[in-house]
């Protein structure tokens, strides 16, 4: 009898279990072991999605409150070159504003980016350079490590897949070892991977009620592999408070969105396999729909340092 059959029965291997009970309890013991290994792979939910499209915009509704996100954690680098670790504040606002303050395990700043969807800044203390640029993959990668435009960057980081180019009926869906695969190809030979999962208590539920859950995303052009992200320690976030002036001496700053009280990975990985660069954020506590005050997403030249500008294509 087959291994799986025993151990993920379908309808008429139950039918024959009377014939083969005492094989199959003869085999109980060894196969516990796979079981546990393996496991039985998740059936589909009973209503299912009908197409990729209606998928992918159920995701999209998902995040539709949220404008962005504002919250601390950690950053952890492993490349060629090393490692670099330490404390990250993170500031990502539709559709492509970016702020990354990178702090030492010593409390001493390290980098400094800053972009408004048009130009980029960052400080580097370590080298003591201000670099500045256009807003390009390329110039945030000298931070993020992961060569990637803003608006990909501001969407991984709430946890929703920045999708490729496409027509709506170019993607495809499938169901495979418990989730939603859907495949999307775009142009210049590119296409993409993400992975949706169906929220446990949503199961039951008809498609057009259940939430999905982004926990991969792969990025491919001419067969390499241009960037793949693991999404995973789902959380549920919240609206962030007003900013408020402690003195007094300035007005209260509002959120820059409605409540937004849905779930946010607390953990995102990604991988640039061609380059050998491999980074970890991990949000300790984050917020949707921060109040963003004047000159958040720019910064002066410091003194002392060496103005250097950047560009890349």
């Amino acid at each position: 009898m087959d291994a799986q059959a025993v151990l993920c029965p379908t309808a008429s291997t139950r039918e024959s279990a009377g014939a083969t009970g005492h094989l199959i309890k003869r085999l109980a013991g060894a196969l516990l072991l796979v079981l546990a290994v393996t496991g039985c792979p998740k059936p589909p939910p009973k209503s299912q999605f009908p197409t990729a499209h209606d998928a992918l915009a159920q995701m999209k509704q998902t995040f539709a409150c949220a404008n962005g996100i504002q919250g601390d954690g950690k950053i952890d680098h492993f490349s060629a070159q090393g490692r670099v670790r330490g404390e990250v504040f993170l500031f990502a606002v539709n559709p492509a504003r970016v702020r990354i303050d990178v702090v030492s395990p010593f409390g001493a700043m390290l980098y400094t980016l800053t972009s408004n969807g048009t130009d980029f800044q960052m400080l580097d203390t370590k080298s003591k350079q201000f670099l500045h640029g256009p807003a390009s993959a390329c110039n945030l990668a000298r931070l993020t490590q992961v060569p990637v435009p803003g608006h990909v960057l501001v969407a991984l980081l709430r946890g929703e897949a920045p999708l490729l180019v496409h027509q709506p009926s170019e993607p495809t869906l499938a169901w495979e070892d418990g989730h939603y695969r859907i495949d999307v190809p775009s142009k210049h030979g590119a296409s993409q991977r993400v992975v949706l999962v169906v929220h446990d208590e949503d199961y039951d539920k008809p498609w057009q009620e259940q939430r999905l859950r982004v926990t991969e995303v792969e990025v491919t052009q001419g067969g390499q592999i241009l960037y793949s992200a693991e999404l995973s320690n789902h959380q549920v976030a919240k609206t962030a408070p007003p900013r408020v002036d402690e003195d007094g001496l300035d007005p209260d700053i509002p959120p820059s969105g409605g409540p937004c009280n849905v779930e946010i990975p607390r953990s995102i990985r990604m991988v640039v396999p061609h380059r050998g660069d491999d980074v970890i954020f991990q949000h300790k506590e984050v917020f949707f729909n921060p109040p963003i005050p004047d000159g958040a997403f720019s910064q002066p030249v410091p003194g002392g340092v060496k103005k250097v500008f950047v560009n890349c294509q």
